[in-house]
């Protein structure tokens, strides 16, 4: 089967950083506040064509609709209005309300890998761990994928699951994942160890990796070790180091992150041009 879920239901984007619980807790989403008819009488259809409303692939539709099929038509299509106001509400930014419309879609349609999806991630983004753990657990169930097991080791580290976060990246790893992906489990794992006062192995993982090392153009993912690795060095006393990674993450992309208030704090500020890569 094709891979489906929150690409298919054009979910934007895949998770930052600085809403990873790795390092930073993730910023509050904004209120969403939404702007009503002023006449005294509205009825609840025109209530409801008001909010947006993202248009599912039609599988996915009719999935819900067929897991639904023991309730009245009205009932169904309340499910797929349901999934359709999530993707957009989580597009937006308003992930507990996303998180609160995915509900009784996953109950009434709990193998519908797409809602178990976006039902994880919106979880996720609010903060919700055991449910965000339970719905990507389920999803990578139903489809064998892994691009979501970093959250969810992320969501059991949340939890003080250690152990089952170690266990999962065993999984990552000997699903020999996309490196992107691999990346991700490896900065939790590294988080993890950092958790439990053992900020040596958190280094060494991480170094071991590679994420050390200089490139010419880094893409995202070199971005974001180099800022994990900066935040360990930092924790672990070693300033100088912290400094210069978190240097070569403002000269990469400026305002990543919160790594300008970093290198205040560290007393140090980077070339406005990117070095060249030794």
């Amino acid at each position: 089967m094709a891979r489906r879920g929150a690409r298919q239901l054009n979910v934007a984007g895949e998770g930052t950083f600085d809403d990873h619980r790795s390092l930073r807790a993730p910023a509050e989403p904004d209120q969403w506040v939404r702007d009503e008819p002023t006449r005294a009488s509205v009825t609840p259809e025109e209530r409801l064509s008001t909010r947006p409303r993202a248009e599912l692939p039609g599988d996915v539709a009719a999935g819900i609709r067929n897991a639904a099929f023991g309730l009245t038509t009205r009932a169904r299509e309340r499910l797929v209005t349901n999934t359709a106001e999530a993707v957009e509400a989580y597009n937006r930014g308003r992930y507990e309300e996303a998180a609160r419309l995915l509900a009784p879609v996953a109950e009434v349609a709990p193998n519908v890998a797409s809602v178990r999806e976006v039902a994880g991630l919106s979880n996720y983004r609010a903060r919700r761990w055991r449910a965000a753990s339970v719905h990507l657990r389920a999803h990578h169930d139903q489809t064998g994928d892994v691009t979501h097991l970093p959250s969810v080791m992320d969501s059991e580290r949340a939890l003080g699951h250690q152990r089952a976060v170690a266990q999962l990246f065993d999984d990552v790893r000997a699903a020999s994942p996309p490196t992107e992906v691999l990346t991700e489990a490896r900065i939790v794992m590294a988080a993890s160890f950092a958790d439990k006062g053992r900020l040596d192995e958190a280094i060494e993982l991480l170094v071991a990796s590679g994420a050390l090392r200089r490139v010419r153009n880094p893409s995202a993912r070199h971005v974001r070790q180099w800022y994990a690795l900066g935040d360990l060095y930092e924790r672990s006393g070693d300033g100088p180091r912290a400094r210069e990674l978190f240097s070569r993450v403002a000269i990469a992309d400026p305002g990543a992150f919160d790594v300008e208030e970093r290198l205040d704090e560290l007393g140090a500020r980077p070339r406005a041009t990117r070095s060249r890569a030794r």
